[in-house]
């Protein structure tokens, strides 16, 4: 318990406001720092997802993206879903069958699978694997059979789509891999 002559000192009040203010400005800088949710997912190639139409026999639709980034829905045509999240899809598609389709359309877009991530280099199966939530890069390895003798556990190289470019990054163990990733485990000289 913090006693009253202790708030009462300026020099030390000044101090617990300072140390408030730091502890407040670290963890929003770790927030930041978090890995991309996957309700801020962006769609992209390969991307399986389920659009519906409440009430409305024959607009339930499984669809893959193309690899142009497209999909194909009944009224509407081909239209591009790559770089848009679900909630932002679900939102174009209302739009877009409100002029002219139908009067009020609950639309509902799900994900029902996303696109493979791929694990190459040193390790023992390499290929192209199903995306799951909560995937780091060690159950990445461990999907591909795990690391080969000559693997090194430091030199991971992950390619990833940002904002339209295709990014390299150096990850450790425990950080996320996202739908689409390229890993890469390189050959340690030691």
């Amino acid at each position: 318990m913090i006693s009253e002559r202790y708030l009462l000192n300026p020099a030390r009040r000044l101090t617990t406001i300072t140390c408030l203010l730091l502890l407040m400005v670290f963890s929003s800088t770790l927030l930041a720092a978090e890995p991309m949710s996957l309700s801020r997912y962006k769609l992209g190639a390969g991307d399986k997802i389920m659009i519906s139409v409440y009430g409305e026999e024959g607009m339930e639709k499984e669809l893959i993206l193309t690899d142009a980034g497209s999909i194909s829905y009944p009224f509407l045509g081909e239209f591009r879903a790559k770089g848009l999240t679900l909630g932002q899809l679900e939102k174009l598609i209302t739009e877009k069958l409100k002029d002219g389709y139908y009067i009020d359309p609950r639309v509902s877009v799900t994900m029902m699978e996303y696109r493979k991530f791929f694990v190459s280099g040193e390790v023992k199966e390499p290929g192209g694997f199903a995306f799951e939530p909560g995937l780091t890069l060690e159950k990445a390895v461990a999907l591909a059979g795990g690391f080969t003798q000559r693997a090194s556990k430091k030199g991971i190289t992950v390619t990833r789509e940002e904002n339209g470019k295709a990014v390299e990054r150096t990850l450790s163990l425990n950080d996320s891999v996202l739908p689409g990733d390229i890993i890469i485990v390189s050959e340690s000289f030691f």
